[in-house]
């Protein structure tokens, strides 16, 4: 279902490592938890590199034999990988097989998403976590990734309040529509997920996620792996169906390719429309969440995270979100 914007705070609660500190700025090297412990190189020399949180959309135009691949190499690599997935278009598919109709409403800040009901919620349990992270999970053991299929319930993975309630725009008038099972994520446990990197398993991770009244919720995939990424350090890589934000969206040649200073965010929060938008709004959740980097890039490419990681794509760096007071210290 639809999700507001996250507050900075909101973001920040999701790192629950006892160790966890702000990463901006110079303390961007100092962070002690995955995101910095030492990782052999084939050299035998140690090197610090933060994990990478890979966003793999649930797009019918997305083939994810690419990112498959790519992690599979990165894992050989000895670099620490999250998968985070989405699917919305198969619990479309799966509603509409059942002869039931997916509800998308807009929210008052022009964000349109899921109405997620209690049976939307039940096919969504079953294709989300059930079959998709199964059929990933395997896929990637099947290139040698020793993957491990987790949702936001598992060991409490992502928490945060229940939203049963959702302002929308309907008919052009302002309405309170009830009976929506959507949840904020305000909670990550990233010391089940750094245990299992440290462990060498690749977690695959999706929602549901876990409501503070006890109840598995709906909540949107990208914004899920920009609440991972913050909490882990990482860099987070959002495969998308395009090449990554263009500064005019029916025109790929104009790629913006480097976002570094807040006025440059402003003008990618201007020119995303669509889909687009919110992938900014993770993009921001993840940087101020204490994420290095957030790189929107083609699933479709060529190598799609090798080549996101080496410069492909869009690249926001976390100066694009800063705070004055975080521009001032600097």
């Amino acid at each position: 279902m639809t999700n507001e914007d996250h507050t900075h705070d909101d973001t920040r609660d999701a790192r629950q490592t006892p160790d966890a500190r702000d990463t901006r700025g110079s303390a961007r090297g100092s962070h002690e938890s995955a995101a910095e412990r030492p990782l052999r190189t084939d050299g035998g020399r140690s090197e610090a590199r933060p994990p990478v949180v890979v966003k793999v959309g649930g797009a019918r135009a997305v083939d994810p034999a690419g990112a498959v691949a790519d992690v599979a190499a990165l894992v050989e690599d000895d670099r620490q990988v999250v998968v985070v997935h989405g699917g919305s278009t198969a619990v479309d598919d799966t509603l509409e097989e059942l002869g039931e109709e997916p509800t998308y409403v807009e929210t008052p800040s022009g964000v349109v998403g899921r109405f997620t009901d209690e049976r939307t919620m039940e096919v969504f349990s079953m294709v989300m976590p059930g079959k998709l992270n199964t059929d990933l999970t395997v896929t990637l053991r099947d290139a040698g990734v020793d993957a491990l299929g987790l949702s936001g319930v598992d060991g409490g993975l992502l928490t945060g309040p229940r939203k049963s309630a959702v302002r929308v725009i309907e008919d052009g008038k302002k309405k309170i529509k009830r009976g929506d099972h959507s949840g904020k994520i305000t909670g990550v446990n990233a010391g089940l997920l750094e245990t299992l990197l440290q462990d060498g398993y690749t977690p695959v991770v999706t929602v549901p996620m876990l409501a503070d009244d006890g109840v598995a919720v709906n909540a949107d995939a990208d914004r899920a792996a920009a609440a991972v990424a913050g909490a882990l350090g990482a860099e987070l890589v959002v495969l998308t169906d395009v090449e990554g934000i263009y500064a005019d969206p029916d025109d790929a040649s104009t790629l913006i390719e480097s976002v570094a200073t807040p006025a440059e965010f402003d003008a990618l929060k201007d020119a995303a429309e669509g889909f687009m938008t919110k992938k900014v709004m993770a993009a921001k959740e993840a940087l101020d969440g204490g994420a290095v980097t957030v790189i929107v890039a083609d699933a479709n490419a060529d190598e799609p995270i090798l080549s996101a990681l080496a410069g492909g794509g869009t690249h926001i760096d976390a100066s694009a979100v800063a705070s004055d007071d975080a521009e001032v210290a600097q």
